[in-house]
């Protein structure tokens, strides 16, 4: 009896990995080593400054930012662009619809970078938060602590995952990817390396390129992280101090009363 139980609960794992085997599996993810990861990370600004070229000029054309305020760009702690450059870089790139005039009109950098251009293209504005509780450094949550969420590195993780593999179905293309759940995605490979030129003559190999637009998304989901950052400092090192002040407080008070002994 135990015998049949166990060759057929063996049966039934082998079954069930076949079938993870052919759907593709959750996808790798690989770890990355960030600037801003950790409690004292902070954003790369330069770094910022290539992944919003590489927006730009390669993801704009499908996917938006829906819920970031181009005046951003100039904030410090962010890509920390000059006002006059954040103005030309708004009016220059995008057009948004004015109800009031009825017409499109020039960007300005009190709006919004503009939504997505297709219907299927997700928004990333997000995107390195929404896939944070999915992929990631595995272990415990003290590890994504001080390695990161995992948001950041499945974007890049995605972006360089692809194998070079096609596959037709129902009259669409798919692409194999390593990183996507699944093994198979519908969108092309975004970056092939070499994609833009940045000015500051950094490397324009794919894993760079992938990991400077991916840092500049995790911003366009966290830009007040390092904010919350010093703010939980200031925090953890003022209990630290109140802690120690009460634990001196009720050495002194009970001092006199600890180590007499009762009289009958």
């Amino acid at each position: 009896m135990f015998r049949k139980v166990t060759l057929s609960a063996l049966a039934a794992l082998a079954v069930s990995a076949g079938a993870a085997t052919a759907a593709g599996g959750e996808g790798h993810t690989h770890d990355v080593d960030f600037s801003f990861e950790g409690p004292f990370g902070a954003y790369d600004e330069m770094q910022l400054q290539r992944g919003l070229q590489i927006y730009t000029e390669v993801c704009s054309a499908c996917h938006g930012l829906r819920y970031v305020p181009i005046r951003t760009l100039h904030d410090e702690g962010g890509p920390a662009l000059p006002e006059d450059q954040v103005r030309a870089y708004a009016s220059q790139n995008f057009e948004v619809f004015d109800e009031e005039l009825d017409d499109f009109r020039p960007a300005t950098p009190n709006d919004h970078f503009p939504m997505s251009n297709l219907e299927n293209a997700p928004d990333l504005s997000l995107m390195a938060k929404a896939r944070a509780g999915f992929h990631g450094p595995y272990g415990l949550g003290i590890n994504q602590f001080f390695q990161g969420i995992g948001g950041p590195e499945y974007i890049v993780s995605l972006l360089t995952g692809y194998t070079g593999e096609t596959r037709e179905q129902a009259g669409v293309t798919f692409y194999e990817n390593t990183a996507f759940p699944g093994g198979w995605i519908a969108m092309a490979p975004p970056l092939v390396g070499e994609d833009v030129e940045f000015a500051d003559g950094h490397s324009n190999e794919l894993h760079h390129e992938a990991e400077d637009v991916a840092a500049f998304l995790m911003w366009t989901a966290e830009p007040k992280m390092m904010a919350r950052k010093q703010t939980g400092f200031v925090a953890v090192v003022f209990l630290v101090i109140l802690a120690s002040l009460l634990y001196l407080t009720n050495k002194r008070l009970w001092a006199p009363h600890k180590g007499k002994k009762k009289t009958a």
